[in-house]
């Protein structure tokens, strides 16, 4: 019995590591992708450094390259949520006490990443997937798909999107793995207060969280601690008390950014962007900044656009302004296949994926400067849940050569947008 125990002590030990270098490895690899990085598209590090120095506006305007700052009776503001300046608090107080003079983007961008392989890892452990699967599908969200490239950039935009990835995140593990809803609440907060779209699934994180336990043999959830606290709990009082708890972070930090569009423009609803100088002329904004007409322009962007070809070395090049997900990242095909470890789970995760999708693709930009499409960073959640769920036990040999071709798609075209001088704005 002993024995048993020490083999499982050393086992549990030895996964420890495996992780540990996984995350360090990821943050190296993310944070010395980019010699270049974005660090002067500072919008939320210079928003909350100028919160620490006890200031809301700017009253001299911003560099000229920071367009997203906009005038407002005298003063200068920045369009971004309330939610991405406090994520930037911990960083500008570095600036403040002198430790640093800019935005540390590669830094932010590499921690993100590593945090972010953490939580995959953390989630995938309660599948059934044999070891050298659950790696490969970390792998191939981290390596694998458009967020290493944008992500990478390290722009105040990308950071967001980032920080987005992260909260949902922690915000799954936390109510369907590891019922914690105040941490649950907290990571949806990081995540809806950087990408404010995320909002939308607020209702299935809720619904999570009520959900009962179901018989479940394909997932390893462990659901005893859970059992005993229902034990000691009317059913309808533990319910409410963990909406309560789930809710409680999200809700301060939404009527605190309702306040903050007030004190810039008075206004609770106007988050400033429409306000931008020019914005509402260019060409994708023609019917506003939201419309139904938009959805053609991005369906294209994010699900027909090839790469384009050159006459010249290296003859296939991103275009720099959208393309398709499947081009980049061609394993997510995998997403339509039957087969569920979790049904009601996994069309959980689909509902939250068109819930979001459709947000962005009435959206009138499809993301700018970019490779791939990257506003769809967000659904990277719950399109991982979708692959652990109809997943095979162990690698298939199709499999082997979808992810292959994943990882030299994104590895190449990082090596083109950093290394190169072969894709330009």
């Amino acid at each position: 019995m002993e024995n048993f125990s020490g083999m499982n002590e050393g086992k549990s030990q030895n996964r420890k590591i495996l992780i540990f270098i996984f995350v360090v490895g990821t943050f190296w690899i993310y944070y010395y992708s980019n010699p270049k990085p974005q660090h002067y598209y500072d919008y939320t590090f210079r928003v909350a450094d100028n919160f620490l120095r006890g200031a809301v506006a700017f009253q001299e305007k911003p560099p000229s390259w920071l367009n997203e700052f906009v005038p407002f009776e005298g003063n200068w503001y920045s369009v971004f949520p309330l939610g991405s300046v406090l994520t930037m608090i911990p960083f500008a107080f570095f600036k403040l006490a002198g430790a640093i003079k800019e935005m540390p983007a590669s830094v932010i961008a590499a921690l993100t990443a590593g945090a972010i392989c953490r939580f995959l890892f953390l989630i995938s452990e309660h599948y059934d997937l044999e070891r050298k699967k659950r790696v490969l599908l970390v792998c191939a969200v981290l390596f694998g798909t458009w967020m290493w490239t944008n992500l990478t950039m390290a722009g105040a935009w990308q950071l967001a999107l980032g920080f987005a990835v992260l909260g949902e995140l922690g915000a799954i593990y936390f109510t369907v793995f590891n019922r914690r809803p105040v941490l649950a609440g907290l990571f949806f907060a990081l995540a809806f207060g950087n990408r404010t779209e995320v909002l939308l699934t607020a209702p299935i994180f809720m619904w999570l969280l009520l959900r009962e336990k179901e018989a479940d043999k394909g997932r390893k959830g462990e659901w005893e601690n859970l059992a005993k606290t229902e034990d000691q709990k009317p059913k309808t009082e533990h319910q409410i008390a963990n909406l309560a708890q789930f809710c409680a972070v999200p809700f301060v930090l939404g009527v605190s950014t309702l306040v903050y569009n007030y004190i810039r423009f008075h206004s609770f609803t106007d988050f400033g962007y429409a306000r931008s100088p020019g914005v509402l002329q260019e060409p994708w904004y023609a019917h506003g900044i939201f419309s139904i007409r938009y959805i053609p322009l991005n369906v294209k962007e994010m699900l027909i656009t090839p790469w384009q070809r050159l006459a010249h070395y290296p003859y296939l090049v991103p275009g720099g302004f959208g393309g398709a997900i499947w081009w980049s990242s061609p394993f997510l095909l995998f997403l339509f296949r039957f087969g569920w470890r979790d049904k009601v789970l996994k069309y959980t995760a689909w509902a939250a994926i068109c819930l979001q999708t459709f947000v962005l693709w009435i959206h009138g930009n499809p993301g700018g400067w970019q490779f791939g499409y990257r506003y769809a960073m967000i659904l990277l959640p719950w399109m991982f849940i979708i692959l652990l769920e109809n997943s095979p036990k162990k690698i298939q040999w199709y499999e082997w050569l979808a992810y292959i071709i994943s990882f030299a798609v994104n590895l190449y075209a990082t090596y083109l947008f950093f290394w190169t001088d072969y894709v330009k704005p």
